[in-house]
């Protein structure tokens, strides 16, 4: 805490720009702890929270918008490689246009406040046609709501983490171990679930040009397009696929012959969203299931029709 207060001290409000500049930007710097320091400070007369919070509204807003135009130049495909870099890869796409789509531009309120979702949820503004100036009224009201959490925090709790500081410095080195242990669990804890994630990935999958053959034969029981109606909307589906809802897959398929070939696709990094649900109709007892390799990107980029 001495130390970030030295920063603060010497560089003022500029190091809240930068840290929150960076976070937003989707530079994986935490900026909470200098929010939280930087309340503590103005309770002891540094700068006013007035300026700590319009300081960290402006970094916000401008990295925002970075990732709004690049949504608007690039379309739905931004967040395909926003997603990549995420911890939750398997909900990432799907989860952002889901709650998008249902609370629309006022989900930019609490984007900050879900992890994983900030960056992805301006870029999808921008891909969505979603208008600047509403993008930035909503925006800003998020921004302003999770700084003032940051350095509220810091500003009322001021002489807690004073304590908690102290008690680690009385530790010594011991407090750097408790440290250090306790980032290496969290290090394990991430990588241990990247592992799970790769794992349920392993399953047999189908090209666009084997899809295109079976189609031609007649072979396919079934195309499952399981992205959210946004995503359809905005970039169409394989002539014949049939929406479903991931979260009834058995209604879904009601009537839906388990012997044939089922192929099913999304708009996700790895496929992700159509592996897991292969899996839960594997386990319903469909025996010839697989997802389309690329998804509907793959399907689009071979230049095959899609319908509206």
């Amino acid at each position: 805490m001495n130390q970030l207060i030295m920063l603060l001290q010497q560089y003022g409000l500029g190091l809240v720009f930068v840290n929150v500049l960076a976070l937003q930007a989707g530079v994986p710097v935490p900026a909470y702890p200098t929010l939280i320091v930087a309340g503590a400070y103005a309770a002891m007369g540094g700068n006013p929270l007035w300026k700590l919070i319009a300081v960290g509204v402006l970094a916000a807003i401008i990295a925002d918008t970075i990732w709004y135009l690049a949504g608007k130049r690039y379309g739905l495909k931004i967040l395909k490689i926003l997603c990549r870099v995420s911890l939750s890869q398997d909900s990432c796409v799907r989860q952002t246009e889901s709650i998008f789509q249902r609370f629309g531009p006022v989900s930019m309120v609490f984007a900050k406040f879900v992890p994983g979702f900030a960056s992805v949820a301006t870029a999808l503004a921008g891909a969505v046609g979603l208008r600047y100036w509403l993008f930035v009224a909503f925006d800003a009201i998020g921004a302003a709501l999770w700084v003032s959490v940051g350095v509220g925090l810091g500003y009322v709790f001021r002489n807690a983490i004073d304590d908690a500081m102290n008690t680690l410095k009385s530790l010594g080195h011991y407090g750097v171990v408790l440290i250090l242990a306790g980032f290496a669990i969290w290090v394990l804890v991430r990588w241990y679930r990247r592992y799970l994630f790769a794992r349920q990935l392993r399953m047999d999958r189908v090209s666009v040009d084997e899809l295109r053959e079976l189609i031609a034969e007649n072979k396919v029981n079934a195309i499952v397009d399981v992205r959210s109606s946004l995503s359809q909307a905005a970039t169409g589906r394989i002539p014949g696929a049939r929406t479903v809802d991931v979260n009834r897959i058995v209604e879904s398929f009601d009537g839906v012959s388990a012997d044939g070939e089922v192929i099913v696709y999304c708009a996700c990094p790895n496929e992700a969203t159509a592996v897991k649900v292969a899996q839960q109709l594997k386990r319903l007892g469909f025996k010839r299931i697989r997802p389309l390799r690329g998804g509907i990107d793959a399907w689009i980029d071979a230049g095959l029709q899609v319908e509206r």
